[in-house]
């Protein structure tokens, strides 16, 4: 139940920024990390260089972690204990939500007293929801919620491994954090609508702020000198996969549209470069599973695994590509897609999600609905099979759609949601 305390004056000047199960310093690809280590990350950095100082706060999982690392001017990162000091399943991390937002808590009470307290909390994923949930009401400040993913959605999209390991307690936490959020951010209109239709999120709550892109380093560029400096073939055409390797990112659709592909006239030295690694509970049986499509299709020598990139680097991996494909089952948004166009690759993706706001069918990509491989290769090998004309096109339509999105305009989006909390009522949550 909710009710409501008055009105009052709310100015960002700081946010303590809760990111539980991930932290936004760790290489995003592997274990838990992906595409939410880069929005914390980047959306904290850009928060901060708009006057936003910006707490981060993740559970401590090695014990020669410093407490606190500066990470540039007006961003740090906290790293709180709770449970052993090592890595812990994130199915197994709700059980420790409230010892870690007792060390938050704690952590957050001396830098009040140190004169650096804060104005908000931003809660990312259901885990640090939770924690920010009880955090609100101890500190009287607003919150701020963006799941990143849901489980209602992914439940519908048939992936078995979340209701198997987390069954109904996952979204009903959502639900009670959805009802005590005083702002959530959904990333595209899609995700708003998940949001009120699965969840009962008021829609005079939810604001949208789309992720950016650093187009410092996501930009066109030279494909043949990308080439060189990732050690890819000057002349085979390829494709690019780049995700975790669990069920849900649907690595083994790319696998088999690759074998369609190669049996097309003139496409037969495609390869699929995969960046990732095994991640979630399934990751290891999907991998194995990847390796076994791989040589029942013969396709040993076409498909080549490299582990994670850092951030900054996977911009090289991008523009060697002819084509990015992304067949996951689910994405809120779908960042690596944004990217990919942002480099000037044109994007074959899963019709679902954030995905449909990011692709323009038919002009930055194609989107493909269901899961069925040949689908995926129809659209995948006119690209291919004229790189230099329709994949040329269709990138530097996806590479002019993509300035749009930034960082710094996340960033005000966020702070005037904040601020535009002046002319509402708080939530207070009984």
């Amino acid at each position: 139940m909710t009710s409501q305390v008055g009105y009052r004056p709310i100015v960002v000047r700081a946010l303590a920024v809760l990111s539980m199960h991930t932290s936004p310093l760790a290489q995003a690809g592997t274990g838990d990390g992906g595409g939410m280590n880069v929005y914390v990350r980047e959306l904290s950095a850009a928060l901060a260089r708009s006057g936003v100082r910006c707490e981060v706060f993740t559970r401590a999982d090695d014990q020669s972690l410093p407490a606190t690392v500066a990470v540039e001017p007006n961003v740090r990162v906290h790293h709180v204990p709770a449970g052993p000091l090592g890595p812990v399943a994130k199915e197994q991390l709700a059980d420790l939500v409230d010892e870690w937002a007792g060390g938050v808590a704690a952590r957050l009470t001396g830098l009040a007293v140190d004169g650096l307290g804060v104005d908000a909390i931003h809660a990312h994923y259901w885990l640090s929801g939770v924690a920010g949930h009880t955090l609100k009401h101890e500190l009287d400040v607003p919150l701020i919620s963006t799941f990143h993913t849901l489980d209602r959605v992914r439940a519908e999209a048939s992936v078995e491994e979340v209701s198997a390991a987390e069954p109904q307690r996952r979204a009903l936490a959502e639900q009670a954090i959805i009802g005590c959020s005083d702002i959530v951010l959904a990333s595209c209109t899609v995700e708003a609508e998940q949001l009120t239709e699965l969840y009962g999120a008021d829609p005079d709550r939810l604001t949208i702020v789309a992720p950016g892109v650093d187009h410092a380093f996501f930009a066109p560029g030279e494909k043949a000198r990308a080439r060189r400096a990732m050690g890819f073939d000057p002349v085979d055409p390829l494709m690019l996969f780049v995700g975790r390797i669990q069920p849900l990112k649907g690595l083994t659709v790319a696998v088999e549209a690759l074998a369609h592909v190669v049996a097309v006239p003139g496409l037969a030295r495609t390869t699929l470069v995969v960046i990732g690694g095994p991640s979630g509970p399934r990751g290891e049986e999907e991998l194995a599973e990847v390796q076994r499509r791989v040589r029942a299709s013969g396709l040993e020598g076409r498909v080549q695994m490299l582990p994670p990139q850092p951030h900054h680097l996977l911009s090289t991996s991008l523009r060697a590509a002819d084509v990015a494909v992304v067949p996951s089952r689910s994405e809120s948004f779908g960042l690596v897609a944004l990217e990919a166009a942002a480099c000037g690759v044109p994007v074959v993706a899963a019709a679902v999600g954030g995905l449909t706001t990011l692709v323009e069918h038919g002009r930055t990509g194609f989107l493909v609905e269901g899961r069925d491989p040949t689908r995926f290769a129809a659209h995948l090998a006119p690209l291919l099979a004229d790189r230099t004309g329709l994949a040329a096109a269709m990138g530097a339509a996806g590479a002019a759609r993509a300035a749009r999105y930034t960082w710094s305009d996340a960033a005000a989006r966020l702070r005037k949601g904040v601020e535009d909390l002046t002319s509402r009522e708080l939530l207070l949550c009984r």
